[in-house]
């Protein structure tokens, strides 16, 4: 089964740029820039930087974004680690890969909002120049930030549409911050024809989930975990083919589900929901797309035959133009088919 997962072609719709560097990158960057780390020593940092199941909420595996986000104040360092990040999902055989990050982290050196996302845009064409691989770019408002803040960022992600943006997202310490605080940015987003994802249910309840579809118009979910909780809502989000962004990985260790045994991924898949497999964070969730795929093999025991849904699945659910998503589904479709046929 490995074998099969490794060539699985693959695509990711949840990935956040802050938490997906590489270690000798921060290291690199931070001698650079002469940005002060808790450590420089590699070993030493990785531990700091890397969340495990002994992580305990979501605000404790927000603790290593400091640290990343200490180097990511310059256009060389946010075009780099775009690059760099690309290069190595298309390693592992990932063919569209959607980068999501909030401009406002990246501003503590003066950069502008437009700098940083053009530098963020000029990373991302390098990769798909030199690789092949393609991607899109969300931006992320924070929970935290005021609705004028959001709104501003709502306004640079439709700014930047059709020049390598595909959505606007909502992020952030999710309990006792409500979606609803954050309407006018996505009024915005929808009435500009943006499309729109938001982390719900992850570390609040179902209600959560609810405010981001009817209140954000949200076409996907982040997480989505707690929508066991509300019957009908979950109903709603099946008969709408509502995509759920799922990260298992992370969800151990924001403690969204206390073990991996208890997550509820197998009973949505059976009950008909578009379940998407991500990582969420490459460096910090201490993962891969093909080990995520590799914990769904092993606790809940999805055939080859569903994995294949699993990863069409993310391909169909792109927030891409018609034509290019279904250029990359019929590819994927073609890899698959020959893929089962060599692992019976």
């Amino acid at each position: 089964m490995h074998n099969f997962l490794a060539q699985l072609p693959k695509a990711e719709l949840h990935n956040h740029l802050d938490g997906s560097l590489r270690i000798e990158t921060i290291l690199d960057l931070a001698r650079k820039d002469s940005v002060k780390l808790p450590t420089f020593e590699y070993n030493d940092l990785k531990g700091l930087l890397i969340n495990d199941e002994n992580c305990q909420s979501l605000k404790e595996y927000f603790i290593p974004f400091d640290i990343s986000l200490s180097v990511l104040q310059t256009e060389e360092a946010l075009e780099r680690t775009t690059f760099e990040l690309l290069e190595d999902v298309h390693k592992e055989n990932v063919k569209y890969l959607e980068i999501r990050f909030s401009p406002i982290l990246h501003i503590k050196e003066g950069l502008s909002l437009d700098k940083i996302v053009e530098a963020v845009l000029r990373g991302k064409k390098q990769a798909e120049y030199n690789l092949g691989i393609k991607s899109g770019i969300i931006i992320c408002g924070l929970r935290h930030n005021t609705p004028g803040q959001n709104l501003e960022l709502a306004n640079l992600a439709v700014r930047y549409m059709n020049k390598g943006v595909i959505a606007y997202d909502l992020a952030g310490e999710e309990f006792g911050r409500p979606a609803l605080d954050h309407v006018k940015a996505f009024e915005y987003a929808f009435q500009h024809n943006l499309a729109r994802t938001a982390h719900a249910g992850e570390a609040d309840g179902a209600h959560s989930i609810y405010d981001a579809i009817y209140g954000l118009k949200a076409n996907r979910i982040g997480h989505g975990t707690h929508l066991f909780q509300d019957a009908d809502l979950l109903k709603y989000i099946r008969d709408e083919q509502i995509p759920l962004e799922v990260c298992l990985s992370s969800n151990l260790q924001t403690k969204a589900v206390d073990s991996l045994d208890k997550h509820p991924i197998q009973d949505y898949f059976k009950q008909g929901l578009v379940i998407t497999l991500n990582t969420d964070s490459y460096l910090i969730s201490g993962t891969t797309l093909t080990k995520e795929f590799e914990l769904a093999v092993k606790h809940y025991k999805f055939d080859k035959k569903e994995i294949a849904q699993l990863t069409l699945n993310s391909f169909q659910s792109a927030f891409l133009p018609f034509d290019e998503k279904q250029d990359l589904i019929s590819n994927a479709q073609n890899e698959l088919k020959i893929l089962l046929a060599n692992h019976i």
